[in-house]
This record gives structure tokens, sequence and C-alpha cells, in this order.
């Protein structure tokens, strides 16, 4: 009897299928480039961090606001520099977590407050941070290096209350 049950355990294990909600796509992008360079965010090259100074609640009194403005650079470097031309590169960021007004949301607390990039260049348009490339970081014909200043801001979304702010998004370069 314990045989007849151990057997119809395992079979049952083995035979159940497990069905998820998904599309079964995975999507593989890249790029081949004339043109190659190392990338950095302020100098790192790896997990890079742009720290926001701490402001107070009444920067952010009024949904609308914005405080704390931080600048930091998207720099390429090693470049092959073979080109006689200039090299536009479109710096590309997705926000981890997108706002519906497309700014980065607040992954740390609920305070109504979130992250926005934008281009003090431009005079502070903010960054699209949807997947969209964005012009500004020029490699100059025969130059092996180039940066680009960004800066990222608090951004309240209604009457900030007091609490950590953190937020991310992936970024990459596509040479054109």
């Amino acid at each position: 009897m314990n045989k007849m049950l151990l057997a119809a355990m395992i079979a049952g294990i083995f035979s159940s299928t497990v069905y998820a909600a998904s599309d079964n796509t995975i999507r593989f992008q890249g790029e081949v480039s004339d043109e190659t360079c190392t990338v950095t965010v302020n100098g790192n090259s790896a997990l890079p961090v742009v720290l926001l100074p701490t402001v107070p609640v009444t920067a952010l009194d009024t949904a609308g606001k914005t405080a704390g403005q931080t600048p930091f650079t998207i720099a390429v470097s090693g470049c092959t520099g073979s080109k006689p031309t200039d090299t536009n590169i479109k710096t590309i960021f997705i926000a981890n977590n997108l706002t519906t007004e497309g700014r980065i949301g607040n992954t740390a607390t609920n305070n109504n407050v979130s992250l926005e990039i934008i281009d003090p260049a431009k005079t502070g348009t903010k960054i699209d941070l949807t997947g969209v490339g964005n012009e500004g970081l020029v490699l100059k014909a025969n130059e092996k290096s180039a940066s680009y200043d960004y800066a990222v801001r608090y951004y309240a979304d209604d009457v900030a209350t007091a609490g950590k702010v953190e937020g991310s998004v992936q970024y990459s370069i596509s040479y054109q």
C-alpha cells in the first residue's frame, strides 16, 4: 500500500503542470557600431549613485515644486576616435518605476515625492524616461572622450511628507 501511495505521489508531482500568465517573450537588444566607448556616470562605471541633498518638506509643500537639483555627468572615454566626423550619441534612460507623469517613482516611501531628470542646457527640460534617446552627448571628430551634464531633482507630486526618496533608471548609449 505504501509503495502505491508513494508511486502515486511521485507521479502527481511530475505530471502537474504549472501555467503562468505571461507572454513568454524575452527581448534582446544590442547594437553593432564602428565606434565604441566606456560609459561612466560621475566617473563610475559600476553601480553609480547620485546623492541628492536633504531638503525640508517646506521646499516641496505644493504639487509641482522642485528642490535639491543635483548635477551628474554621463561620459564616454576610451573611444576609438577614428571617425573623421562628429558622432552624436543618444543617452537612453528607462525608469524602473515610471510614474504616470513620466518621473522616477519613489521606491523608499510614499511621501508624495518623485524624482525628475532634467537637461540643464535646455532650460531644465524634463528627460524622457521611456527609452527614447536623448540628444546632447557629442563625440567630436577624432576625439576619444566626451561628456554631457544632466541633473536630477525632487518633484512634489502633492504636498510632501518626510521620508526617504529612492529611485533608479537603467541607462545606455546609442551611437548615431
